[in-house]
């Protein structure tokens, strides 16, 4: 994980909007949000593997799925990049398990804090700039 230096750090806003900016970006909401906080990932490579994340965290209202948190003001947390390695091949020694299956869906990865090349940091930054050129124009 890399953090990075951002204008976007603590801007406050109706999470509708910043949501709706950032999808022009290809930024989405990641599954692990609540009502009290979450996350806007943008992926900066085909493998799904290199991702650019904006934290953030409710400070009025609740965040609420059912209408894309159109009543929850978020604060934006510090912008970083991460990257998780994961196992793309199949498992040769999986057995099939039908009710673990319905719990353990997803592998884990097998780095999730694997170390990033300068390539992706400098990614990172430059899909950055072009967030903030806009937003603060």
């Amino acid at each position: 994980m890399y953090n990075l230096e951002s204008r976007l750090e603590n801007v406050e806003d109706l999470f509708s909007s910043i949501d709706s900016y950032l999808c022009k970006f290809d930024f989405t909401l990641a599954g692990n949000w609540d009502y009290k906080h979450g996350y806007l990932d943008k992926r900066l490579d085909s493998e799904r593997m290199v991702w650019l994340r904006i934290p953030f965290h409710v400070i009025r209202g609740t965040l609420d799925g059912e209408c894309g948190g159109c009543r929850a003001t978020v604060r934006l947390g510090r912008p970083y990049v991460f990257k998780h390695v994961y196992n793309t091949g199949t498992d040769k020694h999986a057995a099939p398990r039908l009710i673990g299956a319905l719990f353990d869906q997803f592998q884990a990865p097998l780095d999730p804090d694997a170390s990033l090349e300068d390539v992706w940091i400098e990614r990172a930054r430059q899909a950055l700039m072009e967030v903030e050129q806009g937003y603060f124009q």
